[in-house]
């Protein structure tokens, strides 16, 4: 469903609900309230690189941000079927997110990018650090050689990535972030000034307090809480793995003009 040039905000709502990236996702109900319910019971595979020690231990409280956040069903009846992202939710995290890209360009500011979704979100995370690059900012280059217990971290079109059995990789953990953050301090190099991430690599930098922007579907509610604790300054709701990642040009386009970048 290709938009030449840059959508309207109408056009993007528009678009994102005929993508499935927002309005009736693919991701069920009882999926979503699953994960709410293994995030709440501790179990942190779900906390994507967080501590979020005892303060989200009741599933109801989990429900009600990410229907406030994300725009899923806030009946807690509703158990099975179809649940919804708002898009008009995503398009205004889209415009805090620029906000925060417009500062990165506006001062010169080192960002480095990763994703745990290269399936779906990589050329998302390549074309906007393209777009700092040419505004003057400085596109963090990792440390070489690091590795976690999944696999390699990697580098490719500025964007760390997890790389096993010569693949790469889908993970939520905040370790492969937890290597490059290690890795820069090890060798005596600045952090970042800001993280453009998701999953567990935008966890794991904004709990190690770094500025860290990201993207998460409605079954990751771990940075939602992030951001509702100002841990993260912004969280964008969306489906993170649609039919085609060609789907989410129009949406970068947006992003990359509210923030000044084209």
């Amino acid at each position: 469903m290709p938009i030449s040039g840059t959508p309207s905000r109408a056009e993007l709502v528009d678009h994102l609900v005929k993508t499935r990236i927002a309005g009736e996702v693919a991701t069920p109900r009882e999926n979503n309230l699953s994960h709410y319910r293994k995030l709440a019971n501790g179990d942190r595979n779900f906390w994507l690189g967080l501590e979020l020690g005892d303060r989200w231990t009741d599933e109801q409280d989990v429900l009600a941000v990410m229907s406030e956040r994300v725009g899923v069903s806030d009946d807690p009846d509703h158990r099975y079927g179809q649940d919804t992202i708002d898009p008009e939710l995503t398009v205004a995290a889209l415009e805090r997110m620029a906000g925060r890209l417009r500062k990165a360009a506006d001062s010169g500011q080192s960002v480095l990018f990763a994703t745990g979704h290269p399936g779906g979100l990589l050329d998302v995370h390549r074309a906007t650090a393209a777009a700092l690059r040419a505004a003057g900012c400085e596109i963090v280059v990792i440390p070489e050689g690091l590795v976690t217990d999944e696999g390699y971290v990697m580098q490719f079109a500025d964007v760390a990535v997890l790389e096993h059995g010569a693949s790469l990789w889908h993970t939520h953990s905040g370790e492969p972030m937890k290597a490059i953050l290690t890795g820069l301090e090890r060798a005596g190099r600045p952090l970042p000034d800001l993280v453009v991430a998701d999953h567990g690599w935008a966890g794991y930098a904004g709990q190690h307090g770094v500025d860290s922007v990201g993207y998460a579907d409605s079954n990751d509610p771990a940075l939602f809480l992030a951001e509702a604790e100002g841990t993260l300054q912004v969280t964008v709701p969306l489906d993170d793995h649609v039919v085609s990642p060609r789907y989410y040009d129009p949406m970068t386009a947006y992003l990359l003009a509210e923030a000044g970048l084209r």
